[in-house]
């Protein structure tokens, strides 16, 4: 009977103290999960060894000299697909945990997880998921839930600065009348309806027709 083995886990740790990188070291290696094939303690050291060692799965600290963890995480993401970043860090503040998601981590951990967490965070990383606790994925979903209100409020505020008239011009764009069609349809002048469509890419700060229609579907301007 051939037994076959389940492969390690192979993971990068990445911190500027030592003293962490044994503690990660020691809670890791003593399990049949995880093979720690590596150290830096700072981003760029992470960097060069990464073509080296391959590892599966990074843990990476935020606070470090040089490119900071939420960096190398953003620049691991877009020259190596194959590697998941994660985040262990002491900072849980709002604005760090949103940056790391932003720049493409895999997941967020504090550096009080328990072990049983941090290994839960590996295997789900590893299996090709994403692992945010209940209280980092609480953040994560009232920042979008904040962004959506900005971009709403943002449509609302567009809406007041087009007039009634122009918003009809705006419809008819929309459908894809011509300014000659848009001018028989209204009872304007060419002229008049040029100036509106002018005045409306002014007021919105597009460049041209075609992102004016674009911003008009995009933010229910109409």
């Amino acid at each position: 009977m051939i037994l076959t083995m389940m492969k390690k886990i192979q993971v990068l740790l990445v911190d500027d103290h030592t003293v962490v990188r044994n503690g990660l070291r020691s809670i890791l290696e003593n399990t049949n999960e995880v093979e720690v094939i590596g150290e830096a303690s700072t981003g760029e050291e992470a960097l060069e060894k990464i073509p080296l060692l391959k590892p599966q799965i990074m843990l990476i600290d935020i606070s470090m000299p040089g490119i900071s963890g939420i960096e190398l995480v953003r620049k691991v993401v877009k020259q190596w697909s194959a590697i998941r970043p994660i985040i262990l860090s002491m900072h849980s503040d709002d604005a760090y945990i949103l940056k790391s998601v932003e720049a493409g981590a895999y997941g967020y951990l504090l550096k009080d997880a328990t072990r049983d967490e941090i290994l839960t965070a590996l295997q789900t990383v590893k299996n090709g998921e994403k692992y945010f606790n209940a209280s980092v994925a609480s953040v994560i979903v009232n920042g979008y839930l904040s962004q959506v209100q900005k971009v709403e409020k943002a449509s609302e505020s567009r809406k007041t600065l087009l007039s009634k008239k122009e918003k009809e011009v705006l419809r008819l764009l929309v459908e894809g009348l011509s300014s000659r069609q848009i001018a028989d349809q209204l009872d304007l002048s060419v002229r008049t309806v040029d100036n509106h469509r002018a005045n409306m890419m002014r007021r919105l700060q597009v460049h041209n027709a075609a992102e004016l229609v674009k911003l008009a579907l995009e933010e229910k301007l109409l």
